[in-house]
């Protein structure tokens, strides 16, 4: 069993005792403290919520509405969503806030409450550690029979999310129509099964084949959309001899292609290539989480704009993407933020925007991925035992290459001449996230493994 609580929102796994996994207790203790604290911060007693297509989705979200409506919260339900149109809705509705339910590319005995505040973006650090606070303390009060709120079901923002899309004055429909684009989709059984087919048909494409499309919950493969879990979807697109592959996470707000070679394209690419096509269009800066290719870096560069990076974070991509006025934005997961859309991690408009690049290049998808610099990254992971200390494992590590230059800001950066290696505990799970980036695929393979065999000496030594 696991709960988590961070800048991510409160996840766990579904069941065991309270405070050792995501129980009903925990879901209403925190459900109730948030509908508190949008009270107390807005005033607004309008809270917007939805889910993904988890097994235990309608579950939670019972337990959610239900709290927030015995504290006079007057509840929005769009059911069955995504993650950015929750986002969307919370602006749209003047809302105080908004939860979505979901525990994005955790596999399917996890569930989460992400929460948004009145703009639809995930809250602060410092609020979400009050709202923590208050549910820990039960520091709320239910509401008397005259005050309870109200439910209202609305599953209106499918259209209205995807409107918004083809508003968007560099998605090219004329284009994507005529390029007669063959698609396959993954929709990993959860809602990007429904809006992904629907968006793409709004946008012309005809001959669209969707794979792992029944919304149950009952995930086909590992969730997160990485090479390894994508062997299914390369194999149709082949068959297929389609033009591309379009993978989404259970949640819509993580974006990935495969090529019509049946390679990958790259989630670290997905803003690459989309932050290409919009800084053609529109020039200003860019900003990614230093976990990111510094392919953006490049690309933006050849534009005449100036690169930012962030901690990791959506909240913190946000933070500094609003700073330095960025015009697009996101994070190396195939997280794409498009600001006149939301400030939030959109598939949806990320999809529409690279359709209309492809289109407009006129050329393959593996012709357009051969545009972009080479750079390889290695993603590992280690798992956390619960007394682990990791902040004496991060001390012994900065020791060990204390002559490299060391960023501390999120985690532990280490810079090499012509790579970098980044050590960080997840948002989201109990583990230590190791990314090493160089300019061949060996090297940082083997700077991955030097650092975790590093790891593993000072985890022995605890």
């Amino acid at each position: 069993m696991a709960l988590i609580k961070s800048i991510s929102g409160i996840r766990g796994t579904i069941g065991g005792k309270p405070d050792e996994g995501l129980t009903p207790i925990d879901i209403l203790k925190y459900s109730a403290a948030f509908g508190k604290w949008v009270l107390e911060k807005t005033g607004n007693p309008t809270i917007v919520i939805g889910r993904d297509g988890r097994i235990s989705g309608e579950m939670v979200r019972n337990i959610v509405a239900s709290t927030l409506q015995s504290i006079g919260i007057n509840v929005i339900d769009l059911g069955l969503t995504t993650t950015p149109t929750v986002e969307m809705a919370v602006t749209m509705e003047k809302a105080g806030g908004g939860i979505i339910i979901t525990a994005s590319h955790n596999p399917k005995q996890w569930n989460a409450l992400k929460l948004l505040n009145h703009d639809g973006e995930f809250i602060s650090g410092a609020d979400g550690e009050l709202v923590l606070s208050m549910g820990n303390q039960l520091n709320f009060e239910f509401a008397e029979i005259n005050k309870l709120g109200k439910l209202t079901l609305d599953d209106s923002y499918l259209q209205k999310h995807i409107e918004a899309i083809l508003n968007h004055p560099l998605v090219d429909t004329k284009a994507i129509a005529e390029r007669k684009f063959s698609i396959v989709v993954d929709g990993i059984n959860s809602t990007g099964a429904t809006y992904v087919p629907y968006l793409l048909k709004a946008l012309g494409v005809d001959k669209i084949e969707l794979i792992n499309g029944e919304v149950n919950g009952n995930f086909a493969h590992n969730p997160e959309p990485l090479p390894d879990n994508l062997l299914e979807i390369s194999n149709v697109v082949l068959k297929q001899k389609a033009d591309l592959g379009i993978v989404v996470d259970p949640d819509v707000d993580r974006l990935c292609f495969v090529c019509d070679d049946g390679g990958m394209f790259g989630e670290e690419y997905t803003l690459v290539s989309i932050a290409d096509y919009v800084l053609s269009q529109k020039k200003g800066n860019t900003v990614s989480n230093m976990s990111s290719t510094r392919a953006l870096k490049d690309i933006t560069l050849k534009h005449g704009g100036e690169y930012f990076a962030s901690a990791v974070g959506e909240v913190n991509v946000v933070s500094k993407m609003k700073e330095v006025k960025a015009v697009i934005g996101g994070e190396g997961n195939g997280g794409i933020i498009v600001p006149e859309m939301h400030y939030g991690r959109d598939a949806l408009i990320g999809i529409a925007l690279f359709l209309s690049h492809l289109a407009r290049y006129g050329k393959s998808i593996s012709e357009l991925r051969k545009l972009y610099p080479d750079y390889y990254m290695s993603k590992n992971k280690i798992e956390l035992d619960s007394n682990v200390d990791v902040q004496k494992i991060f001390s012994g590590i900065q020791n060990m290459y204390k002559k490299q230059p060391i960023n501390t800001e999120d985690g532990l950066k280490i810079e090499f001449d012509n790579e970098w290696v980044h050590l960080r505990t997840s948002n989201t799970e109990p583990i230590i996230r190791i990314y090493t980036e160089s300019t061949s695929a060996t090297t940082a393979e083997n700077i991955a493994k030097k650092i975790m065999l590093d790891i593993r000496e000072l985890m022995k030594q605890q």
